[in-house]
């Protein structure tokens, strides 16, 4: 690879310089609430849904604004119409709302916070906004907080790759959820296509097992993924199996991106796996378990979801989803014998496991299926 040199490495780091237009200013907490019921100031649905602070940690943001202490900025961008959205901020912004009573999360109005945990002011502790004496009413209003605003201006591109390392640290998001909340800035539309398959019938029966906590956390939304990204893109898949799925994401949401992505045949073929591995659920009377772990000694499917069977399974299929006639209840049945079979054969079960994630096991896993599914199809 040829060395750049010193006045083109310059020059490129210059022109994004150029590409990025900011503006630094404070608002009182006030103006902000003002601003989000007026919708000047936008707080995605989707983001406002990972507001996970405790109410202590809430109510100590509270006391630490009373207290005039010091507090990191905001960070919000411009929209062509000069609205606000928020892309850094939202644990602060949402404990204020909460406070003043008007956090509103999946449409649901919460009950304003009290206080607790308080441990500069425990006298704090049991207050309500309502119960506030006007002098420190008034002081908490007038509290401000600095924000960091990418203009309109500025290059798409920059102010997405500007939230993802903003939101690198800090509060703990999965990884699916930190893509859900970022990609958005290149193009929303693979994003809200997963949510949507996501909420597929036969989808959420097969992986009916994962843990309201994975669910709450998008791992259904993860599953989804995983299996476009593999089944699209398995050659550029090469080692750490969260930065191959989120380098697929952005590579499918680009909007300058070469990569294609035929969402009406996607969609096709998604659901035609699901229906097929619900009728083999259904054919096995397994329930939501056709991607559990096995007990050894019984070989039955466990109400435990494994990442390795539910990779091997759904890709393999792929070898024979064309092939396939979910009205045929036969064939079905052949299929399903396979997945019984090849859930408890060791020869499967050695390409899964710790430290399994990664290229070959995952081929190995895909090939088992695939070859046995081949087997008995027509």
């Amino acid at each position: 690879m040829m060395k750049t040199s010193a006045d083109d490495l310059i020059r490129s780091v210059d022109e994004k310089i150029t590409a990025v237009r900011t503006q630094t200013l404070d608002f009182s907490f006030n103006e902000l609430a003002d601003m989000h019921s007026e919708g000047e100031l936008i707080i995605d649905p989707a983001f406002q849904r990972m507001f996970r602070w405790t109410e202590g940690a809430q109510a100590r943001f509270i006391e630490s604004l009373l207290l005039e202490l010091p507090i990191p900025p905001i960070f919000l961008i411009e929209r062509e119409d000069r609205v606000y959205e928020l892309i850094d901020g939202l644990q602060r912004i949402s404990s204020y709302l909460h406070f003043r009573g008007q956090l509103v999360i999946d449409g649901e109005r919460k009950e304003p916070l009290v206080l607790a945990d308080c441990d500069i002011v425990p006298e704090l502790n049991g207050v309500t906004y309502s119960d506030l004496p006007r002098a420190l009413e008034i002081k908490l209003k007038r509290s401000y907080i600095r924000a960091e605003i990418l203009r309109k201006e500025s290059d798409p591109r920059l102010r997405y790759y500007m939230f993802k390392r903003l939101n690198t640290g800090g509060e703990v998001l999965s990884e699916q959820e930190l893509r859900n909340a970022t990609i958005r800035l290149l193009s929303n539309d693979f994003n809200e296509f997963i949510a949507d398959m996501s909420r597929n019938i036969d989808f959420a029966k097969c992986v009916g097992i994962i843990s309201p906590n994975a669910r709450l956390r998008k791992f259904d939304q993860e599953l989804v993924l995983r299996f476009f990204a593999y089944k699209n893109s398995l050659d550029t898949y090469i080692h750490d199996v969260a930065d191959f799925l989120t380098e697929y994401m952005e590579d499918v949401s680009d909007p300058d991106s070469e990569t294609s992505f035929e969402y009406s045949k996607e969609r096709i073929v998604f659901e035609k796996t699901f229906l097929v591995l619900r009728l083999i659920s259904d054919k096995l009377e397994i329930d939501s378990k056709i991607f559990g772990t096995v007990n050894p000694a019984t070989g039955e499917p466990r109400g435990q979801f494994s990442v390795y069977h539910y990779e091997g399974i759904t890709l393999g299929l792929q070898a024979v989803i064309d092939k396939v006639n979910v009205e045929d209840d036969e064939q079905i049945g052949r299929l399903a014998a396979v997945v019984k079979t090849g859930k408890a054969d060791r020869d499967f079960l050695k390409h899964g496991g710790g430290g399994k994630n990664y290229r070959n096991p995952l081929l190995a896993r895909i090939m088992y299926f695939s070859d046995r599914f081949s087997e008995v199809v027509d």
